[in-house]
C-alpha cells in the first residue's frame, strides 16, 4: 500500500476544530463529507464539549475515540495546531493535513513550528500534508476532505484526471473548472507548505493510483529535484500523461512563489529541460492543461506520430488549423492516390487534399462527412484524424445518425485518435467522450491539445534517467583548482578534454611582446582580472593586432580601460591568444541549479546571448545522442548547418565536445556554480573556446601574497 493511501482512501476521519456552523473552516469539510455521502466514520472534535456536530457525535479530543482514525484534519488556531498533531501521533492516526496557515510562510517563529509538526509525524510514523492546505478531494468516495468554498456551489466529478498542486486556490480553480467541462477526477491535493508530504510524492501516488489516466501538477517550488524525477518518470512507465504547470515564470513571478511557499522557484528553462527529459509536458493556462488532459482521458490512446487528416466543411478553418499544426511539429501529409480517388467519388465537387474540404455541398450527400472521415482513417496515411462539423452538435435529433457512425468509426480505429471540433451541447460531447471521441469547440486549442498528445508520445520515447556518481568516482575526481581567471578556466577544461587555444598570460608588456611572437600574428589581448568576468562590459578585449607595436598600445590601452570603468578592480595582466575567425559563435555553459544539479546550456552565442535567450537545458551528463539533441533545441542548430550559403559547422565536433563538458560539470557539480564557455566557435572542421569563466562554490578568494599583480 503507498504511503499516502490513506489521505485519498480513508476508512475514518476525524476534523480537530469541527464546527456547528457549517460556513467556518471547520465546519466546512464537515458538511460537505456528509453531503457527499462520505461512507467512512466522521469523528468531528471540539474542545468546547458539544454532544453533536451537525447532527454527529462530538469528541473533545481525538484521544477521545475509541476505534482507529485513518486520515484527521486539523483546523485549529495556530497556538492548537501542535498539540493536536502530537495528540494524533499518539492516536496512532495514519495521515494528516493541517489546514491552519501562519507557519514557514509567515517567517522564522512558524517556520520553527512547522519543524516541529515534521519532528512529531517522523517520530510517529504519521503523515502530513500542510500546514496551510486547503485539503484533498476523492469525488469517488464523497471524501471532500476540503474547506474550498467552490463546494458550496459546485461539486467535482469522479473520472481519470488526478490534480497535485502547490497552492490550494490554484487546485480549486482548477477542478472547478474541470467540472465545469465534465472531466471527471480521481482525487486532487493542494499541498501548502510541504512540511512533509510534497507534491512529487503525490504524482508518485498518482502513478500507481489505478482510478487515474491523466496527471496533473501546478508546481510553485522544488526542494527534490530527484524525487521530482523519479516520480515523472514513474509516471510515464506506466503510460500516464504528466501535463504540469511551473507557477513563477517571469523573475517577478519567481520572487513571489518564494515568498509565498518559503521555497525556491528555481530557473525556468531548468524546469522545462526537466519536465521533457521525464516525459512531461508543460502548460502555460489551466485551461491549456485541461484541454491535454481532457484529450488524454478520453482518446483511446495518445498519437502514435505527428501526422494528421483534416477534414473540415470551412476551408478557412481548413488553414487554420494547418497554420496550427505547423507550429506544433504536426503535419498534414498528402493524401494517398486511393484516398484521393474514394474521397472524390464519395464528393466529386470537392478537391480531395489535406486538409480536406468538403464545401457546404456535403449536405446533399447521404453520410458525407461520416463517409469522408471514414476514408481519412481507413486510407489517409494519417495518426489522427480531426474533423471541423461547425455546429452540428447543438441538434441533437439530426446529429444522433452520424454521431452513431462516428462512435463505430472510433471503435473499429483506436490506435488512431478522431477528435471532433464543432459547437455541442453537453449531453453530445458527453456520449461522444465516452466513445473516445475528444469534442472542442476552438479549433487552435483542439490543435494545440493533440500537438502536446504527440509530443507526450515522442517523450515517453526518449525517457533520460540522471545516473547517480558513485562515491568511488567522486573520489577519484581531482579537485578543481583555481579557476580564478579566465586563462586557468581555460585550462582546466583543456585538461578535461575541451579545445582551447594555445594562449599565454603575461603580467608584463614584455611578456605580452614575446608571447605574441611566440603564437604568431596576428592576436587577440584581454585584460586579466577576477573581478572583471565579463570583459566586452569595460572595452576589455583588443582584436586582430597585427604587430608588436599593435601590442604594445593593446596592452596600456586595456589597463587605461580597467582604471577608468573598474578603479576598484585588481588587475594581473594581459591575455594573449591568436586571432581566430570564422564558424558560428555559440555559447555552451553549465548551471549547478539548487533543485535539480548540473545543467547544460547551449546556444547561439556573442554579446547578444542575454538579449536574445535563446538557450536551451539538459541535464548532465550528456550522451552523445542527447548532446544532438540539444544542439537542435534552438536556433543555433539552423546556422550550424550553413544558413544564407555558409558552409555547415563541425557539429560532431560541437556534440563531443558538450558531452566532455558535461562529465566535467557531474564529476566537480559539487565544487562549481557555473560555467561560461562563451563564445564557442564552431567552425567548419573542430571547434574552439575562445572565453571561458569558472565560478566555484563557494567562493574562495586567494590570498592577497598570491594574487598577481600588472607591474610595467
Amino acid at each position: 500500500m503507498h504511503a499516502l493511501r490513506p489521505f485519498f482512501h480513508p476508512r475514518s476521519l476525524a476534523i480537530i476544530g469541527a464546527s456547528s456552523d457549517p460556513e467556518r473552516i471547520g465546519g466546512r469539510p464537515l458538511r460537505f463529507l456528509i453531503e457527499s455521502g462520505f461512507a467512512g466514520e466522521l469523528y468531528p472534535v471540539n474542545t468546547a464539549g458539544h454532544a453533536e456536530l451537525q447532527g454527529r457525535r462530538a469528541y473533545r479530543s481525538v484521544l477521545e475515540i475509541a476505534a482507529p482514525v485513518d486520515h484527521a484534519i486539523v483546523a485549529v488556531p495556530i497556538a492548537a495546531v501542535v498539540q493536536a498533531v502530537a495528540d494524533c501521533a499518539r492516536q496512532g492516526v495514519r495521515a494528516v493535513q493541517v489546514f491552519t496557515a501562519g507557519f514557514a510562510e509567515a517567517g522564522a517563529q512558524g517556520a520553527a513550528l512547522q519543524r516541529q509538526l515534521v519532528e512529531i509525524a517522523r517520530a510517529s510514523g504519521m503523515r502530513l500534508i500542510g500546514p496551510n492546505s486547503l485539503g484533498l478531494i476523492n469525488p469517488a468516495i464523497g471524501l471532500f476532505a476540503t474547506f474550498s468554498t467552490l463546494l458550496n456551489g459546485l461539486r467535482p466529478g469522479a473520472g481519470r484526471i488526478g490534480l497535485a498542486t502547490q497552492s490550494g486556490a490554484f487546485g480549486s480553480a482548477t477542478y472547478g473548472a474541470a467540472a465545469l467541462r465534465s472531466l471527471g477526477l480521481s482525487c486532487a491535493v493542494a499541498t501548502g507548505n510541504e512540511a512533509d508530504v510534497d507534491v512529487a510524492e503525490c504524482i508518485d501516488y498518482l502513478a500507481e493510483d489505478p482510478d487515474t489516466r491523466v496527471i496533473c501538477t501546478a508546481l510553485e517550488a522544488c526542494r527534490n529535484g530527484d524525487a521530482l524525477r523519479a516520480a515523472l518518470l514513474k509516471a510515464a512507465d506506466a503510460g500516464k500523461p504528466v501535463v504540469a504547470m511551473k507557477i513563477g515564470r517571469s523573475e517577478l513571478g519567481a520572487a513571489a512563489a518564494a515568498t509565498h511557499t518559503g521555497g525556491l522557484a528555481g530557473n525556468d528553462a531548468v524546469y522545462d529541460a526537466v519536465l521533457a527529459e521525464c516525459g512531461a509536458v508543460r502548460a502555460r493556462s489551466i485551461d491549456e492543461m485541461l484541454d491535454i488532459a481532457g484529450f488524454c482521458d478520453i482518446a483511446p490512446r495518445l498519437p502514435s506520430g505527428p501526422r494528421v487528416g483534416v477534414v473540415t466543411g470551412s476551408g478557412g478553418i481548413g488553414v487554420l488549423m494547418a497554420d496550427e499544426a505547423d507550429e506544433l511539429d504536426l503535419s498534414l501529409p498528402p493524401l494517398p492516390a486511393p484516398a484521393c480517388s474514394a474521397l472524390q467519388q464519395i464528393l466529386p465537387f470537392a478537391v480531395a487534399a489535406n486538409p480536406f474540404d468538403t464545401t457546404g455541398q456535403v449536405t446533399s450527400v447521404a453520410g458525407g462527412i461520416e463517409r469522408a472521415i471514414e476514408v481519412m482513417l481507413d486510407q489517409g496515411g494519417c495518426d489522427s484524424v480531426v474533423a471541423y462539423l461547425a455546429h452540428a452538435g447543438l441538434s441533437p435529433q439530426r446529429f444522433a445518425p452520424t454521431e452513431a457512425a462516428l462512435a463505430a468509426l472510433a471503435a473499429r480505429h483506436p490506435e488512431r485518435p478522431l477528435m471532433l471540433v464543432m459547437l455541442s451541447t453537453p449531453e453530445v460531447a458527453q456520449r461522444l467522450a465516452q466513445a473516445g471521441i475528444p469534442v472542442f469547440a476552438d479549433p487552435s486549442r483542439a490543435m494545440r491539445a493533440l500537438g502536446a498528445a504527440w509530443e507526450l508520445r515522442r517523450r515517453r520515447q526518449a525517457l533520460h534517467r540522471v545516473p547517480p556518481l558513485s562515491a568511488a568516482a567522486q573520489a577519484a575526481t581531482p579537485p578543481l583548482g583555481a579557476v580564478a581567471t579566465e586563462a586557468q578556466a581555460k585550462a582546466r577544461l583543456a585538461r578535461a578534454g575541451l579545445p582551447v587555444p594555445v594562449e599565454r598570460a603575461c603580467a608584463s608588456r614584455e611578456a605580452a611582446l614575446a608571447a605574441a611572437a611566440e603564437i604568431g600574428y596576428p592576436v587577440v589581448a584581454k585584460i586579466l582580472s577576477t573581478e572583471i568576468t565579463h570583459k566586452t562590459e569595460v572595452g576589455g578585449v583588443m582584436l586582430n593586432l597585427g604587430d608588436a607595436t599593435a601590442v604594445g598600445a593593446a596592452c596600456d590601452e586595456l589597463l587605461r580601460r580597467a582604471a577608468h570603468h573598474r578603479p576598484d578592480a585588481r588587475v594581473e595582466g594581459v591575455l594573449i591568444a591568436p586571432m581566430v575567425q570564422g564558424g558560428v559563435e555559440t555559447i555552451a555553459g553549465v548551471v549547478v541549479d539548487a533543485v535539480f544539479g548540473p545543467m547544460i546550456m547551449f546556444g547561439l552565442g556573442g554579446i547578444a546571448t542575454e538579449l536574445f535567450r535563446d538557450v536551451a537545458f539538459a541535464s548532465a551528463p550528456l550522451t552523445k545522442s542527447r548532446a544532438e539533441r540539444l544542439i537542435d533545441s534552438g536556433r543555433a542548430s539552423q546556422v550550424l548547418r550553413g544558413w544564407r550559403g555558409a558552409p555547415p559547422a563541425d557539429r560532431e565536433a560541437l556534440a563531443d565536445t558538450l558531452v566532455k563538458l558535461s562529465a566535467f560539470a557531474a564529476a566537480h557539480a559539487h565544487e562549481i556554480e557555473a560555467i561560461d564557455i562563451n563564445p564557442l566557435l564552431v567552425r567548419e572542421q573542430g571547434c574552439i573556446c575562445l572565453d571561458a569563466v569558472i565560478a566555484p562554490r563557494p567562493p574562495h578568494p586567494a590570498p592577497e601574497t598570491e594574487r598577481g599583480t600588472w607591474h610595467e
